[in-house]
């Protein structure tokens, strides 16, 4: 019998390989746009940053199906599989106009508003003018991945992945060369069409989400169950990313080599943050389909997920101290700016490790019904990191890596402390919380 760290395992390998190559991605993007100078690679970062809060947004449907059809997937039952693939669908044909139209509009007051106007803006303008009507395809995208990964299949979505991976390391230099930063962005869509393409193939020949009989129930309440399963995930990561997109306005107060050095750490930093993020979907899908069959594992998946991420956080922050002068070498940043970025690099490691284990334990939450609490815990993080880090950032990026790891702790230490009243589910929390 597969134990549950095997299983873990199994689930995060191929979802890491997913979540790196669109890291790599954004990477590539960066080594190119660098070349353009200094407010190139603002603007880029600026707009990638939305991007990531846009992700949240996705998390409504993508994330909410997966946990109903590994559920649904665990008790055996394909009506309500179906159910949460309409449901899916609906939500995700709701949103994606509003994101892709609104923010198409007001790509301009979001640059200026981020980056407090400078040379930065109009750049940023031109990347956010293609990659939000993108988003179309983007949501499209993480519902697909979504549903495979909810039917226990993380594979397939890495091979997508890694086809659009593939295809923009072909297209981005050429489309980088030719058109700029709006070319960064042109390549990144294309790529994710292709990649679409071929996932919504791989879902149809799926034989657990093989379209079949109208599942009982009507579509509004399929979509309401969606929407409830995966709001608080979506509100959960959109506030964090949020929180980010926010801080690259308090660095952005050091000066645009602050801004680029720290852009430039941050990709560098997400090689190991979606590990961890890995095991948060991993943890979610395995605790959601045991759940399914009736079963409670909750504290043997924690206790397994915190294992596995700590020791990549902390894996992760002493490579990102040893080689943090070769890795800005290599994105050819000059002398001032590899300087700030190798300083924050190596400042950074004790928020890498505690992150590792709050995410990690997230992903038990949402497969359990706990994300309301961990939402609260977000909210709760972001809160002190902001005014941490505007206090802070009179030290450079050494404070804001402080600022960063300081919210880290008060969020482990809130998430580890049970409600004294309210309902047994928020007791079990803070049990398995210490537990894990």
């Amino acid at each position: 019998m597969t134990t549950d760290r095997e299983q873990l395992v199994s689930l995060a390998g191929p979802v890491y390989a997913q979540l790196l190559t669109s890291v790599a991605a954004g990477i590539v993007n960066t080594v190119w746009v660098a070349r353009l100078g200094g407010p190139a690679v603002a603007a880029v970062a600026m707009a990638t940053t939305v991007e990531n809060v846009l992700l949240g947004v996705a998390l409504v449907f993508g994330s909410g199906t997966t946990v109903l059809v590994a559920h649904a997937r665990g008790a055996r039952d394909p009506a309500a599989v179906r159910a949460a693939v309409r449901g899916g669908w609906a939500l995700c044909a709701l949103v994606t106009p509003l994101v892709a139209v609104g923010g198409f509009l007001l790509r301009e007051p979001l640059a200026r508003l981020t980056l407090g106007g400078g040379a930065a803006v109009a750049p940023a303008t031109a990347y956010l003018a293609i990659s939000l009507p993108g988003m179309a395809v983007f949501f499209a995208q993480q519902l697909v991945d979504g549903l495979l990964k909810g039917a226990g299949d993380t594979r397939t979505p890495m091979r997508l992945a890694l086809l659009a991976g593939g295809l923009n390391l072909v297209c981005d230099p050429w489309l980088i060369h030719r058109y700029g930063v709006q070319g960064a962005a042109a390549s990144t869509v294309l790529c994710r069409c292709l990649a679409l393409g071929a996932g919504l193939v791989a879902v149809r020949r799926n034989p657990l989400l093989r379209p079949g009989p109208t599942p009982a129930g009507s579509l509004g309440a399929a979509l309401r169950r969606t929407l409830r399963t995966g709001l608080p995930m979506s509100a959960d990561f959109t506030v964090r990313q949020t929180g980010a997109l926010a801080l690259v306005a308090v660095v952005a107060r050091l000066g645009v080599t602050a801004v680029a050095a720290y852009s430039i750490a941050y990709k560098v930093m997400l090689v190991a943050t979606m590990a961890f993020y890995a095991v948060r979907q991993a943890a979610a899908i395995h605790t959601a389909h045991t759940r399914g069959e009736g079963r409670d594992a909750r504290r043997a998946v924690a206790r397994e997920a915190v294992l596995i991420s700590g020791t990549a956080g902390l894996g992760a922050a002493v490579l990102l101290a040893a080689t943090a002068p070769w890795i800005m070498a290599a994105f050819g940043a000059p002398p001032g700016m590899a300087a700030a970025g190798v300083l924050f690099l190596r400042c950074v490691g004790p928020y890498l490790l505690l992150m590792a284990c709050f995410i990690a334990f997230g992903g038990v939450l949402e497969g359990s019904g706990g994300a309301p609490r961990l939402l609260r815990v977000t909210v709760l993080g972001t809160a002190v990191q902001l005014p941490l880090a505007y206090l802070l950032s009179g030290l450079g990026l050494p404070g804001v890596a402080l600022a960063l790891a300081l919210a880290m702790a008060v969020q482990c230490a809130a998430l580890a402390v049970p409600a004294r009243r309210g309902p047994r589910q928020e007791e079990g929390v803070g049990s398995l919380a210490r537990a894990a």
